[in-house]
């Protein structure tokens, strides 16, 4: 068959071309310049966090606890199950008459909040005891139910049941010569040695009146009290119009060191 002319030149000319190309591209240059770089890839979005601590810690940082802070749990477990709402009342010793308080509130979660507090005021002049008598001049060291209130002034909008009766009305001078005038214009009485569901001012002793009785929580005089445990007035309002009694609730009162057992 004839060849055509100048086929086989020009099959060699190709054959050099392609070779040369192929050597361009093995070392990353050609005769004709660099090679064009190929196009960057499209950013990605940064992806978050890998660390699978790091949400419960955000988390944890806005949690409440499941336990009332300083509240340990020997005195925790002697809170009612259904209580939602409980007065805790801290000694600041267990021969000290200084007490603070603060009002707490359990949510749907089982998480406990603050909800009013920290007040200042006082408890018994020789501070505390759990095994209270009557004129040992301690407050008792406990968990106690609170559902009853009363005072010589109108309700200022307690949700548990009031009495008014001026028979609230005290005189006389306190342990530092303070006038104890006023001291029971609001209380809510502590169901230590009481019927509960009756009137502060009935004086049933279920326990024999030994044991002491008429442990109330009412305004603060300027000084240490019998037994009681008292509040600033305004504190005293508050702490009145925020207790419910569908809460069901509680006081914990103790110095802080037997408390956080």
């Amino acid at each position: 068959m004839p060849v055509r002319k100048g086929t086989t030149a020009t099959v060699l000319t190709r054959a050099l071309s392609s070779a040369l190309v192929l050597t361009g591209l093995l070392t990353g240059c050609s005769a004709a310049g660099p090679r064009p770089a190929p196009p960057a890839p499209a950013p990605v979005a940064a992806k978050p966090s890998a660390d699978p601590s790091a949400q419960p810690r955000a988390d944890a940082a806005n949690r409440a606890p499941a336990r009332i802070p300083g509240i340990g749990p020997r005195t925790h477990g002697r809170i009612p199950d259904g209580t939602t709402q409980v007065l805790v009342v801290t000694g600041d010793g267990p021969d000290g008459n200084v007490a603070t308080a603060a009002l707490h509130r359990r949510d749907d979660t089982g998480r406990w909040h603050r909800t009013h507090g920290p007040w200042t005021g006082h408890n018994a002049l020789r501070g505390w005891t759990d095994a209270h008598t009557a004129g040992d001049l301690r407050s008792p060291i406990g968990v106690f139910r609170i559902g009853d209130a009363g005072g010589r002034l109108p309700d200022p909008g307690a949700r548990l049941p009031y009495d008014q009766d001026e028979e609230f009305a005290v005189s006389g001078t306190g342990f530092l010569g303070e006038s104890l005038e006023g001291s029971f214009d609001y209380v809510v009485a502590i169901d230590y040695n009481r019927v509960p569901g009756t009137t502060p001012l009935d004086k049933q002793r279920p326990l024999g009146p030994e044991a002491g009785g008429g442990v109330w929580i009412h305004v603060d005089h300027g000084g240490p009290t019998q037994a009681c445990v008292s509040l600033p007035r305004e504190d005293m309002t508050e702490l009145l119009r925020a207790l419910d009694p569908a809460r069901e609730p509680v006081v914990v009162m103790g110095p802080a060191q037997v408390l956080a057992g």
